[in-house]
């Protein structure tokens, strides 16, 4: 049966360690895309390596470090990127389209919309649209995570069914191969947990920005929004049509069998909060295991300046992100009754109800749950 499948490919399968474009790289890859198109699937990709294939060309003798060269790296990347995959696809009779997005078009639902419909004629034509984020422009977007929490974003937009992310390891394993000798990978996953989290790891390859921690982190946004995802490793023909039809190199992830609304999948990973509420320990437990709203009496104090109706981050006194929501007060109101009851706040502050954030507009962002994985 013909799918519409997400593929991400990252800057380590396509680029050497020293930087520069792996022509012969990006052909095998283009191929492999190729056959899957020649079956019937409808196929993005999502690809890395605009940076890592520029800074050679600009004269740069490592990944630059500052935000302004690696825009300048991704200039000149981009359209090496773009030259190098139409070259392969025309051969084989397939027409290349270049998307460039950033966080912005997802958060704006118009934009979102615009970015959905050009895709989808695009699909209906038979070509293969290539997604990179608009590198020249972004700043925060330039740190995206290697591309694959935007590859996870573009599957729940398109409503693909599956993602497949593309490294240079085969799947994910129980502790770092590298290290430890009796790692096992993990055939598959059906709920995240901060274990999970632990045992990814931090950073990858000097000519990348993300590892497999960044895997981690778009699982959980493909699986909310109810798209498998599959991480693992394509190295020879036919690897990535294996991978699709469940015989991969790799680590499978189930999606979420309850997979957020809309409203609260842009709550949790797309709206931009505009401050913080830090609460105790009471209202954390609230929050996470109690499936309660959010009171002025477990808040400790706010950082920022935010009105009602606007999304805020709410944290930990640790620091650490529990979730988002949107606030029914403004932040100074929160000031002024932060730690008191309810039958006192109403006396204090002029406010429709008593929640500062209700439980139906509430986004858990942490991942508590038990695991489910099997190797």
């Amino acid at each position: 049966m013909a799918k519409r499948i997400v593929v991400k490919i990252g800057s380590s399968s396509l680029t050497s360690e020293e930087g520069g474009l792996n022509r012969e790289q990006v052909r095998f890859f283009a191929g492999e895309i190729a056959s899957l198109h020649a079956s019937g699937h409808q196929v993005l990709l999502v690809t890395s390596g605009a940076i890592a294939a520029g800074f050679r060309r600009l004269g740069y003798t490592s990944r630059p470090k500052l935000v302004h060269e690696k825009q300048a790296a991704a200039a000149v990347g981009q359209a090496l990127l773009m030259e190098a995959y139409q070259e392969t696809l025309i051969a084989k009779g397939i027409t290349a389209a270049q998307i460039l997005l950033t966080r912005p078009d997802f958060s704006n639902r118009g934009r979102a919309q615009n970015a959905t419909r050009t895709i989808d004629e695009l699909l209906k034509q038979h070509a293969v649209p290539i997604i990179n984020e608009n590198d020249t422009v972004a700043v925060d977007e330039i740190k995206f995570g290697e591309n694959d929490s935007l590859s996870a974003l573009v599957a729940n937009l398109v409503k693909a069914d599956g993602l497949y992310i593309l490294t240079d390891m085969d799947g994910v394993y129980t502790g770092d191969p590298r290290k430890v000798p009796d790692a096992v990978r993990i055939e598959r996953v059906e709920v995240l947990t901060e274990e999970l989290y632990r045992v990814a790891g931090g950073a990858g390859s000097s000519v990348g920005t993300g590892g497999m921690r960044s895997k981690i982190d778009a699982a959980h946004i493909a699986m909310q929004g109810g798209v498998p995802l599959f991480v693992g490793q394509v190295t020879e023909p036919g690897d990535l049509q294996a991978a699709v039809n469940g015989t991969g190199k790799g680590t499978y992830f189930a999606s979420s069998l309850h997979s957020m609304s809309a409203k609260k999948h842009w709550l949790g990973f797309l709206a931009v909060p505009q401050g913080r509420i830090i609460v105790d320990a009471g209202a954390e437990n609230a929050l996470l295991n109690r499936g309660r709203s959010l009171l002025p009496a477990g808040i400790v104090t706010v950082e920022g300046e935010f009105h009602p109706g606007e999304v805020i981050e709410v944290v930990n006194v640790e620091g650490r992100i529990l979730g988002r929501g949107i606030t029914h007060y403004a932040a100074w109101q929160i000031i002024a009754v932060a730690g008191l009851s309810s039958e006192e706040v109403m006396k204090r502050v002029e406010v429709n109800r008593v929640e500062v954030i209700h439980r139906d507009e509430w986004v858990s962002t942490t991942n508590l749950k038990e695991a489910i994985i099997h190797e």
